[in-house]
Order: structure tokens, then sequence, then C-alpha cells
């Protein structure tokens, strides 16, 4: 059986193979703080197996959390010289491949389902080939390598170490805020186990009582309210954007899509309800007043 370990742990080889090469990377000025920071969390992923079956302790990744903080806080990660190809010559091989430089994206989510619906069903001896409820993130995994797979082949490279450098270049561009996803899950998870909901639930049962309409009028002009000057407010950007395009398919769809947000917004301007009415009115002019061109 596959588990999602596996694909966990691999996560995890790829970050420490990437740090290597950081800190072999002479052209980047802060190579050792990079190095530390992407390897220190390729190690996480391995240690924290343990943690999960309680056979080593928490304490230590707690640790590596807050070097990662300081690491990524206090700037010391930094990018060195990028090993990709030419502007011109990427551009020359984009043109010669055409859309088929989409087949290794879209392998991605084809074998992510093929996983999910059909895999999940398949057992050998007994057991199922994939572990039972991860069966989405590992055909995520398993469509990673297969888009890699799919990609070397259609670009007929033949070293492993070009995609590796290529994620690395994008590992140092991005930096930490790569990891904004994995924090705000986590942070989502502390707030579950902590019952924040629930605190939060009785605070507004307390400040919100039965029969306050005129709070829940307040509620929905800040809720509905704002959405709907966000549907003016971007068919005035849409406007601009089709200005700044030559005539064609492109600018035609914008210019539809800005109508098609005028035709929801402008009614909602007269509706009657001065507590959003008053306001919406000076999105609504700007939507009116940016004509395609300015």
């Amino acid at each position: 059986m596959i588990k999602s370990e596996y694909f966990f742990w691999l996560v995890g080889a790829v970050f420490l193979v990437m740090a290597a090469q950081m800190a072999m990377d002479r052209t980047n000025p802060k190579r050792f703080g990079s190095a530390a920071f992407w390897g220190l969390l390729g190690a996480a992923f391995f240690y924290s197996t343990g943690v999960v079956d309680t056979s080593l302790p928490a304490e230590p990744l707690g640790v590596a959390v807050l070097v990662l903080i300081v690491l990524g806080g206090f700037g010391l990660t930094g990018k060195g010289e990028s090993h990709t190809p030419p502007r011109e010559k990427r551009a020359a091989s984009a043109a010669c491949f055409g859309n088929k430089l989409f087949l290794p994206a879209l392998t991605i989510p084809v074998v992510a389902m093929i996983c999910a619906t059909l895999v999940k069903n398949w057992k050998i001896g007994g057991e199922p080939v994939l572990e039972p409820g991860y069966e989405t993130i590992l055909g995520l995994g398993v469509g990673a390598i297969a888009a890699l797979a799919v990609g070397m082949v259609l670009l007929r490279e033949r070293k492993l170490s070009v995609p590796l450098h290529s994620g690395r270049n994008m590992l140092e561009s991005m930096g930490w805020a790569l990891l904004l996803p994995q924090l705000l899950s986590v942070l989502g998870s502390i707030f579950q186990t902590a019952g924040v909901g629930d605190q939060v639930g009785r605070i507004t049962e307390a400040v919100l009582p039965d029969g306050q309409r005129l709070v829940a009028v307040a509620v929905y002009c800040c809720g509905i309210g704002h959405l709907l000057g966000l549907t003016l407010s971007r068919a005035a950007a849409l406007r601009t954007i089709a200005g700044a395009l030559p005539d064609g398919p492109a600018r035609d769809a914008l210019l539809a899509s800005a109508e098609a947000h005028l035709a929801r917004g402008l009614p909602t301007v007269s509706s009657g309800d001065f507590s959003s009415d008053h306001w919406l009115a000076t999105y609504a002019a700007l939507a009116l007043d940016t004509a395609p061109g300015h």
C-alpha cells in the first residue's frame, strides 16, 4: 500500500537536494541561510512522521519552526544567479512547442482524478493500493511525478538536474512566502483545536441577540454592499485594461465582462437603500467615466 508519508518524504527529499544546491551556489550572497531554511524544512517532513506516531518528541520540530521564522523574518535567505536559458531561447522554444507545453500541467489534475475515483478501489493482496482517505493527495504526488516525466520527454531533456535547478530558482524567487498556504492551514487547525470558533460564536450571540434588525442591516451592507462595490470597481478596471489592448478577441472579451459587471452593479445604486447607495454611486461613476482607452 502506498502511504501518504511517502509523498511527504519525497517533498522533503526534494527540499534537501535543493538546499544542497543552494549551499554550493557561490553566486548567492546568502547561500548558507537559504540552504539552512530549505534544508531544515525538508528535514521536518521526515521528522514529523515520528511526531505523528509519537515515536519522536514534538519539541524539536517546534524549535525548527522558530528557526525558520528567524531565517525568513530577518532576511537571511537570498537568491543566486538563474540557471535558465536566455529569454530569447525560451521564447523560441515556446513558439516551437506551442500548446503542447500545457501537457505537463494538465497531467497533474488528470492523474489526481484517476487516483481519487478509480485507483482508490484497486486492491492487491486484499489491501488497497492507496492509503484510504489520502487518495487525492497521493494522486497529486503521482500526478506531479507523471508531469515531470511528460515534460522531460516532451522537451527531450535527459538530465534530472535541469528541473531541479529550475525548481530551486522558483524556491529562491518566492522565498518563505511559498509556505504561507501551509502555515495558514496549520493556524486554522490550531484555532479549531483551541475552540476559537466556538468562542467567536458565543461573542456573536451575546453582541447580536435575536431581533436586532438594525444590526442585521449593517452586517448586510458591510458584506453584500462591499461586494457590489467590488463589482463596479472591477468593471472600471476591465474597461481600463481593454482600452490598452488593440482590437481583437481579448479586447472584446474584457469589454463584454465589464458590461456584465455593470449590468449587475448599476441597478443597486438606485435601490432606495441609502445605507449602501450613498457610496456605491462613487464606484458607479468611476466605472461609467472610465471609457475604453482612458
